[in-house]
This record gives structure tokens, sequence and C-alpha cells, in this order.
């Protein structure tokens, strides 16, 4: 089964979904997932009529879900969030850096996911704030986002954080810019050290309060001496950081942003064909010199790795610190241009938003307001679409 537009993740809910939800205890939030991708761009959630102008040529649009787990649904916000984010970008370097926790941990951070989330990236930022502090690294006060991703390229769970570092700070007297030297500032022992202690010193104290639950396969660690013996045991395991280099230049930094801000675990293209029950796609095997492969999983097995990536409700997955963030983020993005001798770019103001038709033209070329057949006419709406669904999943409605 694929059809000219491929094979999608819509597809494979909408000819599986109503069995998996029968046959597995699906939680609220993973059921409105499912239930906002079957529905997403279908009659399901309404949508418009528009009409040529010049030849007549009728067109139905159907509205999307705006679901943030939704293939479909990621990009015009992912395009809006970083023009925003262009105004924050100073003329320096900036690192990639990614804190990854042992693979041993999943099981606990998956029965966990709000808790451990938090702690992950609360360990990340005071990692890398506390040491850009100190004056045998950097002695300045950086700036960095960090964004959360769950997943590996087999779609199971593998969480860790992604931040892009300014390559230097404001001095502790905001008086002047200190630079970095050529590599990153901080050495990734260092770095892997502390992230290491401090995630484990904060999952102790979560245990403590009373946090964290352990269902089903880790029940054994509501003991408290099995608790503590499981997490000393990661003082002694590898903790992954690594820092890649410097991007180039401020293009370099959007077109970063631009494939990791709003990605999700695995988008429509990799998906090669659904047949039989079984789902085809492509992945990349890292352990394998990064060789591209394809694996195919049972319909069920997939859906049940797409939704091992289903965030809690308002997770927020990107999050600013340092320098960017939000509270002060535009008077020190101010201060570091004037001390760095930076004009800012030239960008179209906030009382003149452009339309979701103006990005769509601005992204990818497309005048969606122009006829597709007669190539003259623009594309007049005659006709708003009701919404034809219900609460429920889509095969309740």
């Amino acid at each position: 089964m694929r059809s000219s537009r491929g094979v999608e993740v819509a597809d494979i809910f909408r000819q599986y979904g109503p069995d998996y939800r029968k046959s597995h205890r699906v939680p609220r939030t993973h059921r409105r997932a499912m239930s906002a991708i079957e529905a997403c761009r279908t009659s399901l959630l309404g949508g418009h009529k528009d009409e040529c102008d010049t030849c007549g040529h009728l067109r139905i649009s159907y509205n999307s879900c705006r679901n943030r787990h939704c293939p479909k649904c990621q990009f015009l916000r992912k395009e809006k969030w970083i023009e925003a984010r262009t105004e924050d970008l100073l003329p320096i370097r900036y690192f990639h850096v990614v804190f990854t926790i042992p693979a041993e941990l999943n099981p606990l951070v998956f029965s966990n996911q709000k808790v451990a989330y938090n702690l992950l990236f609360r360990s990340v930022s005071e990692t890398l704030l506390t040491l850009s502090h100190d004056p045998k690294h950097l002695g300045a006060r950086t700036g960095f986002i960090g964004i959360l991703h769950t997943w590996g390229q087999n779609l199971m769970d593998h969480p860790h954080i992604h931040c892009v570092v300014t390559g230097g700070g404001l001095s502790p007297y905001e008086d002047h810019w200190v630079s970095c030297r050529k590599g990153f500032f901080i050495p990734v022992k260092v770095l892997s050290a502390l992230f290491r202690g401090k995630f484990l010193d904060y999952l102790k104290r979560s245990y403590e309060s009373e946090e964290l639950i352990f269902p089903g396969i880790i029940g054994h660690l509501r003991e408290p001496h099995v608790f503590e013996g499981f997490r000393r045991q990661f003082y002694h395991k590898k903790w992954v950081v690594y820092c890649k280099p410097p991007f180039n230049g401020i293009e370099g930094v959007l077109q970063y942003l631009s494939r990791y801000t709003h990605r999700i675990a695995i988008s429509n293209h990799r998906i090669l064909k659904l047949t039989d029950g079984k789902v085809s796609f492509l992945w990349r095997d890292y352990s394998d010199g990064d060789k591209e492969k394809i694996m195919t999983l049972d319909a069920d097995e997939f859906i049940r790795r797409f939704l091992l990536h289903v965030l809690p409700d308002r997770f927020v997955k990107i999050r600013h610190y340092g320098l960017l963030a939000n509270r002060r983020r535009k008077d020190n993005i101010a201060l570091c241009r004037e001390l760095l001798g930076s004009c800012k770019t030239e960008t179209k103001g906030k009382d003149t938003p452009l339309t979701w038709q103006e990005h769509l033209l601005k992204i990818s070329g497309v005048d969606i307001t122009k006829c597709p057949v007669c190539k003259k006419g623009t594309m007049v709406m005659v006709e708003v679409l009701h919404p034809l669904r219900c609460n429920g999943p889509p095969e309740k409605c």
C-alpha cells in the first residue's frame, strides 16, 4: 500500500490504530496524538474551498491538526520559530554539544518522563552554566539553547539534549565580551563528569521526595537499597557528551536549527512502504559506519515505538538559558551586540507579521494564492467547510 504521495504515519495509524487502541492500554496523551494525526488534513477537521477568479478552478484544502507530534504540522511552525531566533544570533562562533544518558536508565526515564526530562534539562543547564562561569574555562556568562530528543534512528528510546552554545560570553561585570579559544572552552571529560554527578544527585532527590514511580519491569527499584545500588552503578559508567566543530557562521547555525528544533521521531519521507501489516523505513546505523539501512517492523510495533516519543502535556522541549534566557534575552543580546560592535540584522517587524501564505512563498517559492491551472488567476475562498469530527478517535466518529 503506497500512494503517489507515499506512505505516511497517518496512513499507518488509520489502518492499524483502532486495533492497537483495543489491544493496548494507551494513555490519554497518546490517544490524543494518534487521533490528531489520523484526522490531520481531512474533512474531520474542516477546511475551506477556493475558486480561481479567472478560470473557475476549485480547490479544497483541509485544516491541519497542529499537534506537535504530527509529521505534517512542523514545517511552518519551525520556520516561524527560526525567523524569531535569527534576531538573537551574534557574529560569533557557536558550538553544538550533545548530552546523553546511559541506555540502562531508559526504562526508568520512560516511566517518569516529565520528572526525568526536567532533571535532564536541569543537569545539562547547570553543567554548562557552572563550568562557563569558572575562570579556568571561560570566566563568563554564556548562552545556549537546549533541545530535547527522545529517539534513536530505530525509533527506540534514546533521550538526549542537543545544545547550541555561544562561543564566549559576557564578563562578570558585563563590560566586555569574553571570546573562547579555538576549540570548545570546556573539555568533554569535565562536562561528562559534572553532568553525571548532577543528574544522579537529582535522581536521588526525586526518589527521596517520592516523585518517581516504578511500574512493571522496574518495580524492584521501589526498595531503597535496590534503588541506591542501581543508581550508584552509573558513577562507573561512561556518560556520552560530545562536542561537534563550530558552525560555519550564522547560516550554519540556522541550518542546524532548521534540522533539529521541531523534528519528530520519524518523518514521512523515511517511510518506504506499508505491506501486509509491516512497515519498512530508512534508518542510519551509527554503530556500523553510519550506513543507511532498511528496517521492517510489524505495524503494531511501529506504533508502539512512535508513541514512546509523545511528550507529556505542555512539556517544553526547547529551552533557553544564560544570555538567551527568555526573561532578559532582548537586553542581553542588545548589550552583546554593543560590546561586539555589531548591528542588529534587519528583519520584518512584528507590526507586519507574515501570513502563512507569505511564509510558504518565502520558504518554498510556491505562491499558494496563484491558480495552479491557468497560472494567471488568484485563488479566492468561497466556502468554509465545517469540521465533521467528534471528540473521540476517528473510528468512533
